[in-house]
């Protein structure tokens, strides 16, 4: 590629589209196997044990099978680009799912434990796909890009929770625990998104991207007045990098932990596994379905902005679910407000924290970040059970609403001092983030 003929990082390559429409497709796939373990994993682990308090370990052991899985995926994508590794990270998680299906046929919680841990590289792998969105964009649509893939995740994270009944019944009659149902649908699911990145993504988001960024430097060496520039973009913006990924870790917090004790909480006061199913439906939808609005607002109205948003939103929710806890209705509404909240903290982490790294240090450091955010979400899920043993549902849902709040001073801190601007970051609206 000659560096004299490379387009500015301002301008979209030709291939982003393509890209786009790929992952696009696999998400809408990979939804259904990322909701199987939000929708019925506590019920499971609660029917196989017997322990409400223990009902937030499988949330607590997919999370953390993801923070492995991140792990090992960015290193894959470092390594070898994007393709290979979501396509292995999805592949595994066929795997797991399958694992919790014979689990379940078997009685083995052992299994089941084990089994959810490997299920947690799919729903990593689900997530980490935002990135390959964002590695081709410019940082004027960066924010778009993350919210086009996040938002290909609705349709199959909708339609997966409304299929428990349906997998249910499936699962009964080849003798399987009706609640290992939506895991079957899991490994199709994953299956298929792993075939479909393996054989249509291509070029690769990575390694393209990383191959215009060193055409770009080479360009910008022949030219002295734009050197300085060029040095810049090739480091990291440290307060950048901390800021988007705390966002991302306490909203991922807040919201496993009150998402995860919700299905127990409403099977326990009476409400049936298809009313969960509908509530947790609502709840991945808003997770996911506002994300072009937020990804626009992202762009024009800045990553901070939106970021600080998200605890006020979160609070919301937490209020909401405290003060009618038995009303099917306003835990909707409130779950509804959690997946808004954190559809804001993700778009918004997922830019800052992309701003912030070159393309050679992306992958690498993605999957750090996402470890992070397994991490907290296996901390929210574990924590949640007996928080509810001990203070009740609407305990739960107070004290996260209240914790998100802590966003807002982090935004302070980040906003005391501009950041780090190189030729990409000058692209991004950093003046309305700073005002």
């Amino acid at each position: 590629m000659s560096a004299r003929n490379v387009a500015p990082a301002d301008r979209e390559v030709p291939e982003q589209r393509r890209i786009l429409a790929v992952l696009v497709f696999s998400q809408i796939l990979s939804g259904a196997g990322l909701a199987a373990g939000i929708t019925v994993g506590a019920l499971l682990a609660e029917e196989m044990l017997g322990s409400t308090g223990l009902a937030g370990v499988p949330s607590a052991l997919f999370t953390a099978g993801a923070a492995l899985g991140a792990v090992g995926i960015g290193q894959i994508c470092r390594r070898h680009g994007r393709r290979p590794g979501l396509a292995l990270g999805y592949a595994v998680g066929a795997l797991g799912s399958l694992g919790v299906v014979v689990a379940a046929a078997l009685g083995s919680a052992v299994l089941l434990f084990a089994a959810l841990v490997v299920y947690g590289a799919g729903t990593a792998t689900n997530l980490m796909a935002r990135y390959a969105g964002a590695d081709l964009a410019s940082p004027a649509r960066r924010g778009r890009a993350v919210s086009t893939v996040l938002l290909a995740t609705t349709l199959g994270a909708v339609i997966g929770p409304n299929l428990v009944t349906l997998t249910g019944q499936v699962a009964h009659s080849w003798g399987i625990p009706r609640l290992a149902g939506p895991f079957l649908l899991a490994v199709a699911a994953f299956g298929a998104a792993s075939v479909t990145l393996a054989c249509l993504l291509r070029p690769d988001p990575l390694r393209l991207a990383e191959k215009l960024a060193a055409a770009r430097a080479e360009a910008a060496a022949e030219s002295p007045a734009d050197g300085a520039d060029s040095a810049s973009d090739a480091r990291p913006d440290r307060r950048g990098l901390v800021t988007g990924t705390l966002v991302m870790i306490l909203t991922q917090f807040v919201m496993i932990a009150v998402m995860t004790m919700t299905p127990v909480h409403m099977r326990a006061h009476g409400h049936g596994t298809q009313e969960a199913g509908l509530v947790i439906a609502l709840h991945v939808g808003a997770m996911f379905l506002p994300s072009p609005l937020t990804g626009l607002l992202v762009d024009r109205v800045g990553r901070r902005w939106i970021a600080g948003a998200s605890g006020p939103v979160l609070l919301a929710a937490g209020l909401v679910a405290a003060m009618a806890p038995h009303s099917v209705p306003a835990l909707a509404t409130a779950l509804v407000l959690l997946g808004i909240g954190w559809n804001f903290g993700l778009v918004s982490g997922t830019a800052l924290v992309t701003d912030a790294l070159p393309p050679a240090r992306r992958a690498s450091t993605q999957g750090l970040v996402d470890v992070g955010i397994a991490l907290a979400g296996a901390a929210g899920g574990m924590s949640s059970g007996p928080v509810v043993v001990l203070g009740g549902y609407p305990t739960l849902a107070l004290a996260g609403g209240i914790l998100a709040l802590a966003v807002v001073p982090l935004l302070a801190w980040a906003a005391r001092r501009p950041p780090h601007t190189g030729t990409a970051l000058a692209a991004a609206p950093a003046e309305k983030e700073q005002t």
